[in-house]
């Protein structure tokens, strides 16, 4: 028996929802007049116990009244399948039992009851309670919606957080890693050198008369160019340890951690015929027809604060080195 078939949800109507389970039909009819004249409450019951748990489930009742002693399955039983059902669990039980005896009020609240009433309890006092624990479930649920939404929050602005923070480590033209991020990732990678005592590398990448080629190419050649380079040099420099960057301009760096002068050397070679062999056509160069790139090359053991600036201060003075020397080519800075 139903009172009120309405689909709205509780927070719309603002109402408790009492759910009687009770073989005994006229059970049922007393409760529902007790509860009639309360508009803040809306009165469901079932009489058959095995359809209970599912009726339970569609109602989402605030409150449920629980006869204790009915043919086929107890009370008891019962309240352990609400409890062990996620849509239930949480709904306050009140057991209705014909005798008032102790071990049946305290196995009631062992096996997962909120409240025990004599039946047919008195009026004011079942509406006190209902309201009581309607009330009490009802803020339980809404400080639970309240931390999922929170947690949600939460979680959507760690990955914003997280985008952000992956955006402004990206240089915007190239895609690749910015002087920031070089900087950051420089200044970690020598704490661990100087912790575990290895050897970190830096190269430092120059395009070979760039300005002469913005300057007849035009600034959206030149924007290409720096896009083709920095995708060259990340197809080089994969392995998952290792850091290429825009320094600046039409400057690139590229960090070698737990590399030594004679592997940097090596790679700093991959490097420049990779860019050579993109054959980026440049009438205006005084090395080649086409691009290319002049390099620093730097190794130590980092030992202090001063490391960073050490590594860039030797890898740019080996990369004026290689541009005195002719360009396309790198040059190894002397420790």
């Amino acid at each position: 028996m139903k009172k009120n078939n309405s689909k709205e949800s509780l927070s719309e109507k603002n109402n408790f929802v009492v759910f009687l389970v009770d073989d005994q039909i006229m059970v049922g009819e007393q409760i529902r007049r007790m509860l009639a004249d309360e508009p803040d409450i809306e009165f469901h019951s079932c009489n058959n116990p095995k359809e209970a748990l599912e009726m339970a489930v569609e109602i989402k009742p605030t409150i449920i009244l629980q006869d204790l002693i009915m043919p086929d399955i107890d009370g008891y039983s019962l309240v352990d399948e609400y409890r062990n059902n996620d849509v239930t669990k949480n709904i306050p039980v009140i057991v209705l039992s014909s005798k008032e005896n102790p071990e049946d009020k305290s196995l009631a609240f062992e096996r997962g009851a909120n409240d025990y009433l004599v039946k047919i309890p008195d009026r004011i006092e079942l509406i006190a309670r209902i309201r009581a624990h309607s009330n009490s479930y009802l803020t339980q649920m809404q400080r639970d919606a309240a931390y999922r939404t929170l947690r949600e929050l939460q979680k959507e602005l760690e990955v914003s957080n997280e985008e952000l923070k992956k955006l402004s480590s990206l240089d915007g033209l190239t895609g690749i890693a910015n002087r920031r991020r070089l900087d950051e990732f420089l200044k970690n990678e020598c704490l661990r050198s100087a912790r575990d005592n290895t050897e970190i590398s830096l190269i430092l990448i120059d395009i070979d008369y760039f300005k002469p080629y913005n300057d007849n190419y035009g600034h959206l050649a030149g924007d290409g160019c720096l896009r083709k380079v920095a995708t060259a040099l990340s197809e080089i420099i994969n392995r998952p340890a290792d850091l290429v960057a825009r320094y600046g301009g039409e400057e690139f760096g590229v960090i070698l951690p737990n590399t030594d002068t004679k592997g940097a050397a090596k790679l700093a070679e991959t490097l420049r015929k990779k860019i050579k062999d993109l054959a980026i056509p440049h009438e205006h160069s005084d090395v080649a027809k086409c691009i290319t790139i002049s390099m620093g090359v730097a190794s130590k053991v980092a030992f202090g604060d001063s490391s960073p600036k050490d590594l860039i201060n030797m890898a740019d003075g080996a990369l004026y080195e290689a541009k005195d020397a002719g360009r396309d080519q790198y040059k190894i800075a002397s420790n």
